[in-house]
């Protein structure tokens, strides 16, 4: 007998959200990590938030929401909300019942600055490396570092003289995308910036390539399983790869002998002192093209480990090409140094709970 296509719902339900989710779906075990991750951090929630007035959304929800953006490539905080609100997955994983009302978008505006002023994804950060940690995933000897350039959230028509000179816009009618000639004129960092993001550079990845309006990403990896240990974002500028790694590597645990793999790009002098003073030793490409020759001898390229090293360092550039892929890093949708930050620890956060769940079975 043909059944009628009439749509007639329950008028009360007794089915949880957690009964849609199957029990082998990858996103059950990087909730259970990111959960408790979050609950180390109470005494840090529990300052952030006034102990009366009225109830605010939970930040651990807001959190998982921000944690879907990143592993599903949403585009946009908008459609963010719009696709928790029918999507029962999302609302499982981020603490919702079929119930619940989605909040508004705005929210997750409110909710960053006030992560920001407390530091929270930072510290969200070492809490997940150190539940790596804790489950041995982690080489505490043994490093690669890496920067990667972040398009900034600026078009090349906004970086203008500071000093206001030649700045009319005479090549085309007037309007929000006005037209800009920029044919012949010389154009830095030191005499220019961007108006609508002042902390962004200008900066390229290599020569012959194209000039973009840039922040830059590093990255600390340890070598055994390709996690990420410390992650940072800094502004553009020639020097900052090298200046920004070494900080990180200082603030790596243990006084113990390390290893750290690097490509040509970090054989230069003050890199190379900068590592043995922290008795770390560099296993740094040689850059025999570079003026004064290379600044790695043979002390330290004729061992074994170096070999190893130069192997294993590849796979430092995998969370940048996750991160600018699935993650939404490749353009970040948001301006100025410390948001930028932010969300590039938050995405390396989410390579390292993926790689966890994926070594953990």
């Amino acid at each position: 007998m043909r059944g009628e296509d009439i749509i007639q719902e329950s008028l009360f339900t007794t089915v949880h959200l957690d009964t849609f989710v199957p029990s082998e779906h990858p996103l059950r075990p990087i909730r259970q990590l990111i959960d408790e991750a979050m609950k180390r951090l109470n005494w840090l929630f529990d300052q952030i938030y006034a102990e009366g007035g009225r109830q605010s959304i939970p930040p651990e929800r807001l959190i998982r929401a921000q944690l879907l953006q990143v592993l599903f490539s949403i585009r946009s905080e908008r459609q963010l909300v719009e696709q928790i609100s029918y999507n029962l997955l999302y609302r499982w994983f981020v603490g919702l019942t079929i119930d619940d009302p989605v909040w508004h978008h705005s929210s997750f505006s409110t909710n960053r600055d006030r992560l920001l002023e407390h530091d929270v994804v930072t510290h969200l950060f070492e809490e997940v490396v150190t539940l790596a940690r804790e489950r041995s995933l982690l080489s505490d000897e043994h490093f690669s570092v890496d920067g990667t350039l972040i398009q900034a959230w600026a078009s090349q028509k906004s970086f203008r003289r500071k000093d206001g000179t030649g700045n009319t816009d005479d090549d085309g009618p007037a309007g929000r995308n006005a037209e800009r000639n920029f044919r012949g004129e010389k154009r830095s960092n030191e005499t220019h910036a961007s108006t609508t993001d002042p902390e962004a550079r200008l900066a390229k990845k290599s020569r012959g390539s194209e000039s973009r309006m840039a922040y830059m990403g590093h990255t600390v990896m340890e070598n055994r399983n390709g996690l990420i240990v410390k992650a940072a974002a800094s502004l553009a500028t020639g020097t900052a790869e090298r200046d920004v790694a070494a900080e990180l590597l200082a603030r790596l645990q243990g006084s113990h002998r390390k290893t750290v793999g690097a490509d040509k790009n970090y054989d230069t002098q003050g890199f190379v002192s900068a590592c043995r003073k922290m008795k770390i030793t560099p296993h740094v490409a040689r850059n025999e093209n570079r003026s004064g020759g290379s600044a790695i001898d043979g002390r330290t390229s004729r061992h074994a480990g170096y070999t190893i090293s130069m192997r294993q360092r590849k796979r430092v550039e995998e969370p940048f090409g996750w991160g600018k892929t699935i993650g939404p890093i490749r353009q970040v949708m948001m301006r100025g140094r410390e948001k930028v930050h932010s969300l590039f620890q938050f995405t390396m956060m989410g390579w390292n709970l993926v790689r966890m769940r994926n070594l953990q079975g």
